[in-house]
């Protein structure tokens, strides 16, 4: 059987989950990019590093943000049994592919609501289930029209179809809106944006596993964010099982969008006994989370993910277990400039907590300050049983090490 698998550039999910799990599916693979030489580049690392096995691999040129472009390579290549992505920006050429092929996959319609910020409140506020007031900036139009709108402050401005809180910023007044809205415009010329009312309150994700009819939530996160008015998500907390009761509510609204078919990221605020989603990501968690989860919940994530797409229907349970805890912390640069020192990769045990470090940027390298999660230096990911273990765990170790930046 063979898998087309649709990607930009390398990511952990794709090289440590998704290949690996094809290959124990025994599913050969055609993967199309617009970047395959640095896909390349990344699995020949991944086998040099004794990584796990990686399936059949063919990796195809292709402009794969164009769906008439996948739908016509895939063609040419022949009809493959599942087609299948994990990024944020293709799930809906993703879909559409699928769809002209007769196979396995997700509702367009529901892909593009996921994406595009503002379509998803629309969607939202037409199921009747949470309106959340927020207006759209398309491309070309002047921030000066924001003025005559009755949008409350704080509010937030982002890009439209943006991702890892890129250019997402809290704004005071309309005069701090208007100088955001073309700071956001000169770094990304012709880019839409939304503006919306700022939803305060504890962060958390549902993450969800849908083949079409069953749908499982399966583990939620609380996140911690930076000091606004930035939105870097530096710390993710596994909840006790199970997470109620506004998973029910969060599972309520995915249903009203549509979504319900494969993996699904959903972030949402909680205010009160409601829960009010920020976004819907219709893909796994990412930044090494779903990493985390699969041996953490001893369930096959990755398999159950792909089946869906080859049309097998999901277990009434997944049997996760509920025992585990995790402590995801980020490492973010606080300036830009070059990294001077930093630990190397880590893996450790002790007192029943497991420590397991990935730096994320190599010594040398420079950046400037981009005030989203491309600032990580590294990942910390702690599992164990016990909570308290695990963040004494973690304070130590941040505290026995250096990362250093100069200008």
């Amino acid at each position: 059987m063979r898998l087309h698998l649709l990607a930009l550039n390398p990511t952990d999910s794709v090289t440590e989950g998704y290949l690996p799990a094809a290959a124990r599916l025994g599913l050969a693979v055609t993967l199309l990019t617009d970047h395959p030489d640095a896909h390349r580049r990344a699995y020949a690392r991944h086998v040099a590093d004794d990584g796990e096995p990686l399936p059949e691999l063919d990796i195809v040129a292709c402009d794969v943000r164009d769906f008439r472009e996948v739908i016509g390579r895939i063609c040419e290549l022949g009809r493959p049994d599942a087609v299948f992505t994990n990024s944020d920006h293709l799930q809906t050429q993703a879909a559409l592919a699928a769809d002209y092929l007769g196979l396995p996959g997700k509702d367009w319609k529901a892909a593009f609501n996921a994406k595009n910020k503002a379509q998803l409140r629309r969607a939202l506020a037409g199921s009747g289930l949470d309106t959340v007031r927020s207006l759209e900036l398309r491309p070309g139009e002047d921030p000066a029209v924001l003025a005559e709108s009755d949008l409350p402050f704080p509010c937030v401005v982002k890009p439209r179809e943006g991702v890892a809180s890129e250019d997402v910023v809290l704004v005071h007044d309309a005069a701090e809106l208007a100088e955001r809205c073309r700071e956001i415009r000169a770094r990304r010329p012709g880019t839409a944006l939304v503006v919306e009312e700022y939803l305060d309150g504890e962060l958390h994700t549902l993450e969800t596993l849908g083949d079409g009819t069953t749908l499982h939530p399966y583990a939620a996160f609380r996140t911690h964010l930076s000091p606004l008015p930035y939105f870097i998500e530096e710390r993710l907390d596994l909840l006790p099982e199970p997470p109620r009761p506004h998973s029910e509510q969060v599972i309520a609204q995915l249903r009203a969008l549509g979504i319900g078919f494969g993996v699904c990221h959903t972030e949402y605020v909680v205010q009160g006994d409601r829960a009010r989603l920020i976004e819907v990501n219709y893909r796994s968690i990412g930044d090494q989370c779903d990493l985390v989860l699969a041996p953490l919940l001893d369930i096959p994530l990755f398999e159950h993910i792909l089946r869906t797409h080859l049309g097998e229907p999901l277990p009434a349970e997944l049997g996760a277990r509920t025992d585990g805890r995790v402590r995801m912390e980020y490492v973010c640069a606080e300036r830009g400039g070059v990294l001077k020192a930093a630990p190397g990769a880590s893996d450790t045990e002790r007192d029943g907590v497991r420590l397991v470090y990935r730096p994320l940027r190599e010594l040398g390298e420079e950046h400037p300050h981009y005030r989203t999660n491309r600032d990580y230096l590294g990942v910390l990911r702690a599992t164990g049983a016990d909570q308290d273990r695990i963040d004494r765990a973690v304070a130590e170790f941040l505290a026995a090490r250096r990362w250093e930046i100069v200008s």
